[in-house]
């Protein structure tokens, strides 16, 4: 009975017809004995409700917007951590009867304000998940809050009153690789940190600063350098740290794609990784595993965060608001072939060609 339509499963489920589009909506509201009547009369009669009714119906589209920052402005884009936020999001959408709809773009554009209204305008989200380093951008967020749209944020690094924020544990975790490096026996371990614009990356090189101070090793602010996230400048970070007289025995990057640029900075000075040079990063991004040797890393659980957050949109449509206003979902230490134990006082003396 293709034709059905909502009047038929009133009539058949002994409810009104509001009662069957809080079902089909997946609202609140309804007593789960009526539910179950409901759905039960859906399934009977073939009922296949109207997307676009649904959403006339509305103010909103059962659509859920996953906003990002766009990969391509970086030269070695790592696409991997906005599959797996995609993964995440999607998962919460097909379970829930909503679609997903991605919108890649830079705060570096002038109009991005402009952009993101014009897409809330058009697309009519019923939620937006943005995620870092957007999600830390006071203007982008202000700017999607005057709009209404009830929203989420990935990793912003800090957190509001009122603000719905999912993150990981990027400061502890830090902290965690820096106190396994000093296990291998290193003292000298550089840090290459990243664009500032990304406060939870930000987050990261204190908890460098924690893992040392944990171990009873002194910070130096000489082994501390500028990267920007992207693996040039990991590289180029790593080669200033290289080429000094004292080198250290271990570089700490704070994301992957630096960290590769540290391997190959490595490389060309032919330094021998793990045994002079050990190299960690992290957000264990595809690239991670594909290198020689697998880069030791901190896997961040970007799909469970972007389903986390999700749910917390739609739990709150359907329950006109969620009570969560903040979830952690810890990453993990992924030890690989490129850290080891502490080179020898003679590895670490003077760099080729100092």
């Amino acid at each position: 009975m293709g034709n059905s339509t909502i009047n038929d499963v009133a009539g058949l489920a002994g409810v009104s017809i509001k009662t069957v589009s809080r079902v089909v909506n997946r609202e609140g509201g309804v007593r789960d004995a009526t539910r179950a009547r409901v759905e039960a009369a859906i399934a009977e009669l073939d009922y296949a409700p109207n997307q676009s009714a649904r959403d006339l119906a509305s103010a909103r589209a059962h659509l859920i917007c996953l906003v990002y920052d766009d990969p391509s402005v970086y030269r070695l884009p790592s696409a991997g951590y906005i599959i797996r936020m995609q993964e995440g999001v999607l998962r919460v959408c097909r379970s829930h009867g909503y679609e997903l709809l991605i919108h890649p773009c830079s705060d570096q554009r002038s109009d991005i304000e402009e952009d993101l209204k014009a897409l809330i305008r058009r697309a009519r989200p019923a939620g937006i998940v943005l995620a870092a380093p957007l999600s830390g951008v006071a203007r982008i967020v202000r700017t999607i809050n005057a709009t209404g749209t009830p929203l989420v944020r990935l990793s912003p690094g800090h957190k509001r009153v009122g603000d719905r924020v999912v993150a990981t544990n990027d400061r502890e975790f830090a902290a965690e690789m820096t106190r396994y490096l000093v296990s291998c026996g290193h003292r000298e371990i550089a840090f290459v940190r990243g664009h500032p614009r990304h406060k939870a990356v930000g987050l990261r090189f204190l908890g460098y600063q924690d893992g040392l101070k944990d171990s009873g090793v002194p910070f130096s602010q000489r082994l501390v350098a500028e990267g920007d996230n992207s693996f040039d400048s990991g590289r180029e970070a790593a080669l200033k740290l290289l080429r000094r007289k004292r080198r250290p025995g271990a570089i700490f990057a704070a994301n992957d794609d630096m960290a590769v640029g540290v391997m190959r900075a490595a490389d060309e000075l032919g330094i021998r990784i793990p045994e002079q040079l050990s190299v960690a990063g992290c957000d264990d991004i595809t690239l991670a595993e594909q290198v020689h040797p697998p880069l030791t890393t901190i896997r961040q659980p970007f799909s469970a965060m972007a389903e986390q957050a999700a749910l917390m949109l739609v739990k709150g449509t359907e329950e006109n608001g969620s009570r969560k206003s903040r979830v952690i979902v810890p990453g993990a230490l992924r030890i690989r072939g490129t850290t080891g134990p502490a080179p020898d006082a003679s590895a670490v003396g003077l760099s080729p060609g100092a």
